[in-house]
């Protein structure tokens, strides 16, 4: 009958430290995505926002040497990422392979235009910046016309600062929670150990001497949740960079690097302090009172 029991409790305990294992692990894996996120959040929206394009439109008795000029002077000006210069014929070209029928057959000739797309670094992408340079592009008597898509600029950079807000407050958020999740699951562990505290106290036996094994037991749950949590992270991070080479996720592995050990530390941590208190509060209760 002992033994039985013995292999009851031993599976309980198991359980619940499995539990710990994964709540941990669960929990500091998403935290670890969430970091992810907030560290490449400006990589990603730089990307974006170095997709608008401002195209400079020339007119058809513009001299070669003229837009050479152009283009020469957009690449070495600070703002600018890149500069591509389109033919009207590459322009008819793209819009025959969009539209999947030749508009000159109808039209009897390319009232295209020649034009230079000009690509700017994600800085720059404000409707300030975008007007000046449009200004100093229009005043050239070779240029027609400067067009850029204004009202995306806008709503991008407005998206953008929202959306970096409410990620600072849920990561803020989900912090609590993850706290929370894991200081539970310890709580939960420790109730489970709560008579034999209260016996080790009644024999003499000190608080830091009755706390320490629970104590590193928890830290090691926490190590192992941790490390768990890291090996799933490496996995998405991976994933990731393959999937979306544009981002350069791995382009800083310093910030990378940081945020693994800030998950590790985390883990250690969070389980050495929820087990601190956990243990204290049984310490302090009365024996009638761990009945309830």
């Amino acid at each position: 009958m002992s033994s039985s029991f013995e292999k009851h409790q031993k599976r309980r305990l198991i359980s619940s430290y499995f539990s710990v294992v994964l709540s941990i692990a669960l929990v500091l894996f998403l935290l670890g995505l969430l970091g992810m996120l907030i560290l490449n959040a400006k990589k990603v929206s730089d990307h974006f926002k170095e997709q608008v394009v401002v195209t400079i439109y020339l007119k058809d008795n513009a001299k070669d040497v003229e837009v050479k000029q152009l283009e020469k002077s957009l690449a070495m000006a600070d703002y600018v990422k890149s500069t591509e210069y389109v033919s009207k014929q590459q322009a008819a070209e793209f819009m025959k392979a969009e539209n999947g029928e030749d508009f000159m057959d109808f039209v009897g000739y390319n009232p295209l235009q020649n034009s230079i797309d000009v690509h700017l670094k994600a800085d720059f992408v404000t409707s300030e910046h975008l007007e000046k340079i449009s200004a100093e592009a229009i005043n050239k008597n070779f240029v027609d016309e400067v067009t850029y898509d204004n009202d995306l600029v806008n709503l991008m950079n407005d998206n953008v600062k929202k959306i970096s807000f409410w990620v600072l407050v849920i990561s803020a958020i989900f912090t609590l929670i993850a706290v929370l999740l894991i200081n539970s699951s310890i709580r939960l562990a420790v109730y489970s150990k709560r008579f034999t505290i209260k016996t080790m106290q009644m024999v003499g036996a000190t608080k830091q001497f009755i706390r320490r094994p629970f104590v590193w037991k928890s830290v090691r749950l926490g190590i192992i949740g941790a490390v768990l949590a890291l090996i799933g992270m490496a996995i998405v991070l991976f994933y990731l960079n393959k999937t979306f080479t544009e981002l350069e996720l791995l382009s800083n592995p310093i910030l990378v690097s940081l945020l693994f050990v800030f998950i590790f530390a985390l883990g250690i941590i969070i389980t050495w302090i929820s087990t601190h208190f956990a243990t204290q509060r049984f310490l302090n209760l009365k024996t009638d009172q761990l009945y309830y």
